[in-house]
């Protein structure tokens, strides 16, 4: 069988294309020289080099100067572009070495909850860097190199990586206060005059409970745990009981700065443990980049700080 062609050619040289390029941009080849610090016969052999690579005459010449042929001109913008995008690849390849570029990755609600909110006291204390942050709930594959590192919320198994413990996780009921004032829950019996709102983020996690598995555990009868709005993404949940669309189960990590700023309240003070927890991972090579170590150890202290500042409260009320 004959095997397909392939249309693939072999780039000219480098060298050659941006001799061309300068003498074009020029239309002079002195000029192009001392742009590119070599003499003009190199940039002449360059031009000659690439004009029997491509078996056309790339420049006219005239007692008036240089001009280009159709061939040249027609070639020309889509080979400044593509000096452009090296010029730009080469920025981004300094960035990442040099630390001047952090590459990262986190669930939307974490990052819109929690990181972004605190990212700014980073900026301050490393301003050098250049945080650029996607967020999804997609697995990023580290083998492209384009990411440093991951915040992941989940058991903590992530072979090949290097993994580090961020924060647990609880779970708790929070609704707004006019909510509240409006229709008193001093008892989960209560939660029979309240829509439940429910948080239907794909996390996988069996010890994180759902509204039904809630009222069961707590021997509650008379409240259908299936009934209320469902949203994708915990931040979304959180939003729904901020502007009183009723009763979450919240992650407390993504509600405290709402609970802080009194958009919302634990009406009662039960929280669940969970399995899953915030991990940070990233390969190992990644790890020795001065901005993945500077940020990770900005990470475990903002972190720490959280917790602290979580038990502190669950002291004053008894959680």
């Amino acid at each position: 069988m004959e095997k397909p062609a392939d249309h693939r050619r072999r780039l000219p040289p480098l060298n050659a294309l941006r001799a061309f390029e300068a003498a074009a941009r020029h239309l002079n080849f002195s000029r192009a020289a001392e742009e590119l610090s070599v003499t003009p016969g190199a940039v002449s052999q360059q031009i000659q080099n690439l004009e029997d690579y491509v078996g056309a005459a790339l420049f006219k010449r005239t007692p008036k100067g240089l001009l280009l042929t159709d061939a040249a001109q027609t070639a020309l913008p889509a080979l400044r572009e593509a000096f452009d995008r090296l010029a730009e690849a080469a920025s981004l390849l300094t960035a990442a070495v040099d630390g001047r570029r952090l590459t990262l990755t986190a669930a939307p609600s974490f990052a819109a909850k929690w990181l972004v909110p605190r990212l700014g006291k980073f900026e301050e204390k490393h301003p050098q860097v250049d945080v650029w942050l996607s967020a999804g709930m997609e697995v990023v594959d580290f083998a492209s190199g384009e990411i440093d590192l991951a915040i992941r919320y989940g058991g903590g198994r992530y072979p090949g990586l290097e993994v580090i413990k961020l924060m647990t996780e609880t779970v708790i009921p929070v609704v707004s206060p006019g909510l509240l004032n409006e229709n008193p829950l001093n008892d989960p019996s209560d939660l029979a005059h309240h829509i439940l709102l429910h948080d239907g983020s794909p996390d996988a996690d069996d010890s994180c409970p759902d509204w039904a598995m809630w009222l069961a555990a707590r021997g509650i009868r008379g409240v259908d745990g299936a009934r209320g709005p469902r949203f994708n993404q915990s931040s979304l949940v959180i939003e729904a009981a901020v502007n009183g669309r009723g009763v979450a189960l919240a992650k407390r990590t993504l509600a405290q700065a709402d609970l802080d700023a009194g958009r919302l309240v634990t009406p009662i003070q039960i929280a669940t443990a969970v399995d899953f927890a915030y991990y940070v991972v990233h390969p190992k090579t990644k790890g020795r980049l001065p901005q993945v170590k500077a940020f990770v150890s900005w990470l475990m202290e903002e972190a720490a700080a959280h917790e602290a500042a979580l038990q502190t409260l669950d002291n004053g009320a008894g959680i």
